[in-house]
């Protein structure tokens, strides 16, 4: 689960690359300008800025995702289902563990590239009908690449769901992998890192920044892969790594809405109980060294209208004792205007016009950045000085209770909010947590110990975690430099 605010867009999602599409598309928030007879000023409530001393106790229902079934058929593929009532609705989700880091050198970008081909055909299903069958009765679909697996998902009117279910289990079984089709995408794929990346300012520095920052390829190449490494492969590379990852004893799947979890379990037996496992290749080795050194690069970017730089620093593993904390101190520091990188570099001292920090958290070796687009006029050394000013003061002094509460708070906020990605109020993304926390950590119900952990944070916590990664020997800098017109 992504318990940090997140919004899908597109194929690969990263937060990295919100971050980058929010600011190149002039979506900074700013709060509406009030004037005239209706500007009356009001008054915070008292007590706005304080907390009462001690642990604020909040109620939460436990378990907030109940499950109603949790069984593995004797192929492998381990199933979740949720039952829920509440609107005639019902979310499929498939996770296959794979991802960026289960690529090897030479051939990278083919995670990327079977999120695509999953739509092109298989043995009953034509190419893009797949689309066609879930959208004509109703429903929506989409898929996303990410560093460490790659998932797809339906949400239908619950009386479609052995729609959902022959369509996912076809593919599974039966993806058509041809070279014309791969040719095809191999285009698609071409197309998307021009649009993504290659005509994005500050994009390409981005991903410079990554494969610097990890010293083990598995961890630093990007999921978008390389263009070159794609078309060097043969159509039997494409059809070895379908062969590998998408079996059933390599998915895991959750049904979450209005089902009857008996006859939903019956039909995923119905469809999926006959695809044959296989036998698995080991996992990349994804250990990192400890960086002890600082690591620079500067790089000049045509695309890009102010000067930016990026500083990130190896962080914890999602759901490691640290993460918590981690994930608590990005929204203290970055999470909208009152927060303190925001305070002191856009209000105080008025060198930057965006900050933002990012924890790409990942199963293994992750990264924690501070993305800075300055003004003109400063250098990218004075402003790191007050980045790193206002990360020292972390370090040095707790942070206070009403923005840890604060913090936390707005972790609640996501979770139960209608209008964030990650609310508990969406058959959807109640799924795909079912089906992550199955498929990385073996147990469905985690979100009840993961947000216990999140409420647990100490401000001590905060503070030990802040010392332990914030160094300047440890961090990965990358400046962004707008290239020289004509």
């Amino acid at each position: 689960m992504r318990m940090t605010v997140s919004m899908k867009f597109g194929s690969l999602k990263t937060k990295r690359q919100k971050l980058l599409l929010a600011f190149t598309m002039g979506c900074l928030v700013t709060p509406p300008a009030v004037s005239g007879q209706n500007a009356v000023p009001i008054s915070p409530p008292a007590g706005l800025n304080s907390l009462p001393s001690g642990k604020v106790d909040i109620a939460i229902k436990k378990p907030l995702i109940p499950v109603s079934k949790d069984f593995k058929l004797a192929n492998g593929l381990r199933v979740v289902l949720s039952e829920d009532h509440a609107a005639p609705v019902v979310s499929v989700a498939i996770v296959y563990d794979v991802g960026a880091r289960d690529e090897i050198k030479h051939r990278s970008g083919f995670a990327h590239l079977f999120e695509h081909m999953m739509f092109q055909g298989s043995e009953n299903v034509p190419k893009m009908e797949h689309f066609k069958f879930i959208e004509s009765a109703g429903g929506s679909l989409n898929a996303s690449t990410h560093a460490d697996y790659t998932n797809y998902f339906e949400k239908l009117p619950s009386n479609q769901l052995e729609l959902a279910l022959w369509l996912e289990s076809d593919r599974m079984r039966s993806l058509k992998v041809t070279p014309e089709k791969f040719a095809n995408q191999l285009e698609t794929v071409k197309e998307e890192k021009r649009m993504r990346v290659d005509n994005q300012p500050y994009a390409p520095a981005s991903i410079k920044l990554e494969e610097m920052a990890f010293d083990n390829w598995s961890n630093g190449h990007p999921p978008i892969g390389s263009v070159e490494d794609l078309e060097a492969s043969s159509i039997s590379d494409v059809r070895k790594f379908f062969d590998t990852y998408y079996a059933p004893n390599n998915a895991t799947m959750a049904i979450v809405g209005d089902i009857n979890s008996d006859e939903a379990a019956k039909l995923v037996e119905k469809y999926f109980a006959t695809i044959p496992r296989v036998r698995l290749p080991t996992r990349p080795d994804l250990s990192e060294p400890k960086q002890t050194k600082a690591k620079y690069l500067k790089v000049s970017d045509s695309l890009a209208k102010a000067p930016a730089f990026w500083i990130a620093w190896k962080a914890p593993a999602r759901r490691d004792k640290d993460f918590y904390a981690l994930n608590l101190l990005q929204t203290i520091l970055s999470t909208g205007e009152s927060s303190r990188l925001y305070q002191r570099l856009v209000k105080e001292d008025q060198v930057a016009l965006q900050v933002s920090c990012s924890y790409d958290e990942r199963r293994g070796p992750s990264l924690f950045e501070t993305f800075v687009v300055y003004k003109d006029g400063s250098t990218p050394e004075k402003v790191r000085e007050v980045v790193f000013a206002e990360l020292d003061k972390v370090k040095t002094a707790p942070v206070s209770d009403f923005e840890l509460q604060k913090a936390k708070n707005q972790i609640l906020r996501a979770l139960f909010s209608s209008s964030s990605h990650a609310s508990l109020q969406k058959s959807l993304s109640r799924a795909e947590m079912l089906a992550e926390y199955a498929s990385f950590f073996g147990d469905p119900t985690l979100i009840d110990k993961d947000v216990e952990a999140y409420l647990n944070v100490s401000k001590e916590d905060i503070q030990r975690v802040a010392g332990d990664i914030f160094s300047k020997d440890s961090a990965t800098t990358v400046d962004v430099v707008p290239a020289p017109k004509g």
